[in-house]
């Protein structure tokens, strides 16, 4: 599945636009703001961005640059109504952009994704309905970028995956999107993953969600903490894939057990 970035601010038509893609691609959401968007671009490499031009004003500019500069093969599609576009016409002189006007339904929207990427929507389609309902879901967390890709792609044929680079970041993505497992770095700058691991259990909605530690140290003095948050299991950094894969069906098989 390919790999789509969607920026804007988190309203009704974005979590819309975000819940009917996610059927047929594999989906990351980011803020309006250049800095999450340069830490987002990181640990994800989109075959196409989105942007909702909502909100959006001339103090933009430097994300769509960015597009422009570092990124000029990424095809890019805005959401936006003439007015919005107006403000960033500049950018769509190369074939790089292109504005689709809103309002615009979401099948649409999916089609222009698809004649960008070359794709045609039938045959997505047929492909997505075959994966995207069975497949558990995954979030993996971690402030370090090349863990990030090298963990997603370790198990993103076999799971849905998500990927978030700090505690505050997962929180935001998981109430988006619940996951049926997570994999949880304990050393992490600012929100560690004590503070995450308590945030996700404060809600009484997540307390089922089975949370997978990962750790780049192995001494006694670090693990027994850890074991005291009663996680569903910790793995040292870097995992083994087979491993890694083996201790998730695990924890998924007993969170079944448990909910049964």
């Amino acid at each position: 599945m390919k790999n789509i970035l969607l920026i804007g601010r988190l309203n009704d038509m974005l979590k819309d636009i975000n819940q009917y893609i996610s059927g047929y691609f594999h989906v990351q959401l980011s803020a309006d703001q250049i800095e999450v968007v340069t830490g987002m671009l990181k640990v994800v490499e989109p075959d196409l961005v989105i942007f909702s031009l909502i909100g959006m004003y001339d103090g933009h500019d430097a994300i769509f640059q960015k597009f422009q500069n570092e990124f000029p093969r990424t095809p890019v599609l805005t959401i936006g109504t003439q007015k919005e576009k107006d403000k960033f016409l500049k950018y769509y002189q190369s074939q790089q952009f292109e504005n689709l006007i809103r309002p615009i339904n979401n099948r649409r929207i999916y089609e222009a994704i698809c004649t960008k990427l070359g794709m045609k929507p039938e045959e997505e389609t047929r492909e997505a309905r075959q994966q995207e309902d069975e497949r558990k879901k995954i979030l993996v967390v971690d402030d370090n970028g090349p863990t990030l890709r090298t963990i997603k792609g370790m198990l993103e044929d076999q799971y849905q995956v998500s990927i978030a680079p700090s505690g505050m970041k997962a929180m935001t993505s998981i109430g988006k999107r619940r996951p049926d497992l997570i994999l949880l770095d304990y050393e992490m700058p600012v929100c560690d993953g004590r503070q995450t691991l308590e945030m996700i259990r404060a809600d009484e909605d997540l307390t089922t969600i089975p949370v997978i530690f990962l750790t780049g140290v192995s001494d006694r003095e670090h693990i027994e903490p850890i074991l005291s948050l009663r996680p569903a299991g910790y793995l040292l950094k870097p995992p083994v894939k087979e491993t890694l894969i083996e201790r998730i069906e695990r924890a998924l098989e007993e969170a079944d057990q448990r909910e049964d």
